[in-house]
């Protein structure tokens, strides 16, 4: 029995379908929706509702009356979210497992009927979803509920009735009267409710970000090169933050070990030559917001040979010349953006470091700059761990010694409160 549900957990988990999840953002990520879908011929709309919810990280599970399943077929809806269509419920006790207490984050009915809302209201649980329903309400997990019906059938007292008793114990979305019926609410709409619910809000929505990440790599010859060393894991981690926070991001990224954020344009590049052209080419465009996180070779071998160097030399010497610096070139290329340096120095003082980046603030004209100290024993000893000073004309802010992901929140949070 333990095999069968493990070899169905893997299934699950390598479902196709799963390669949307936080395609979109990640706001939603490790939250666990329930998804019941009433008997309407709005049910249809569950389906791109579902896949909404996963773009933005969710895990979706979908509870279906036996109406539905004459309009839309369970397997789309398998198909759609990767995980079992609850149709029926047996001695798996489905549920429990989905609405029992904290098994679930949210339960969002869509579309809810007159039928499921009288059900709720009166504590009756005689199908899958009001039974699932029953078991949320008592548990006390959230319940949005999308109505769709008749004109006539909103109007009525019952309804009515059902939907005072409930309008301070679960949430409602407002359907839309059109052509003599109360709509649900469209997908997109209740995606941003939900995310609201969770603490979506941000003016980075929208707003367009250019951000390069990650080392480059100058060859010395074909298999030799000069590198930073550099996860490009803080970049990944910011660009995945503003995605969240609904930005578009591009993200020009060196050849780093971390995987490039979901939801971003990515356009790859090695040498800091290419990462130069990469970003010149793409501010041709209209940004709002540039961030140059990538560490870029300071040096740059003078010429590469192209042959492979003879490995019999007992000494070799290697001519190399500065590579420009882009970061002073992005006020030349859109004087508005918004443009946020980095700055990395090792074994200095807090006094130090915070000189080093003032400097570096007025040479490249940003408009704030983030600095660490990447030579601390500290952090040699755990590089997940950081700890940062940001600085603008006005401010010098700094953080205390925490992992990565919260470096990035911090980070995002200061670019937010200074482009309000």
């Amino acid at each position: 029995m333990n095999k069968l549900a493990d070899r169905k957990k893997a299934t699950q988990r390598d479902h196709p379908s799963l390669d949307i999840v936080s395609s979109h953002g990640v706001e939603l990520s490790g939250k666990k929706i329930v998804l019941c879908v009433a008997g309407s011929v709005a049910a249809y709309k569950a389906i791109e509702l579902a896949r909404l919810l996963m773009r933005h990280g969710a895990d979706v599970t979908c509870v279906t009356s036996n109406v539905v399943t004459k309009l839309v077929q369970p397997e789309y809806f398998k198909w759609a979210t990767g995980n079992e269509v609850i149709t029926k419920l047996t001695g798996e006790l489905e549920h429990i497992r989905l609405a029992d207490y904290d098994q679930s984050d949210l339960v969002i009915v869509y579309p809810a009927t007159a039928n499921t809302l009288g059900k709720l209201a009166n504590g009756i649980d005689d199908t899958p979803i009001s039974t699932v329903l029953t078991v949320g309400f008592g548990s006390k997990i959230p319940i949005l509920m999308c109505l769709a019906m008749h004109a006539s059938m909103y109007d009525n007292l019952a309804v009515k009735k059902n939907i005072d008793y409930l309008k301070n114990k679960i949430e409602f979305m407002t359907p839309k009267m059109i052509e003599g019926k109360a709509k649900a609410s469209e997908p997109e709409d209740v995606l941003e409710y939900v995310l609201s619910k969770f603490g979506f809000s941000s003016v980075l929505k929208n707003k367009k970000v250019l951000m390069a990440a990650g080392p480059t790599i100058e060859h010395i010859d074909p298999v030799r090169v000069i590198t930073n060393l550099s996860s490009g894991k803080t970049g990944v981690l910011l660009a995945s933050e503003l995605i969240s926070a609904g930005a578009k991001v591009t993200f020009v990224y060196g050849p780093g070990e971390e995987k490039p954020p979901k939801g971003a344009k990515i356009i790859n590049v090695e040498s800091s030559n290419d990462m130069h052209e990469a970003i010149r080419r793409e501010l041709k465009k209209k940004f709002d917001i540039v961030i140059m996180a990538a560490a870029i070779a300071d040096y740059v071998p003078v010429q590469a040979s192209r042959n492979k160097i003879k490995s019999s030399k007992s000494q070799l010497k290697i001519s190399l010349k500065k590579s420009p610096k882009i970061i002073d070139q992005i006020k030349k290329y859109q004087k508005s953006v918004f443009l946020v340096g980095f700055k990395a120095e090792s074994n200095v003082s807090k006094n130090q470091l915070i000189k080093s980046a003032q400097k570096k603030l007025r040479d490249s004209s940003s408009d704030m700059i983030v600095a660490n100290d990447i030579g601390s024993p500290r952090y040699k000893k755990n590089p997940q761990n950081n700890q940062v000073i940001i600085i603008n004309s006005k401010k010098v802010l700094s953080t205390s010694w925490v992992n990565k992901q919260k470096i990035a929140k911090f980070i995002r949070k200061q670019i937010e409160s200074n482009i309000k």
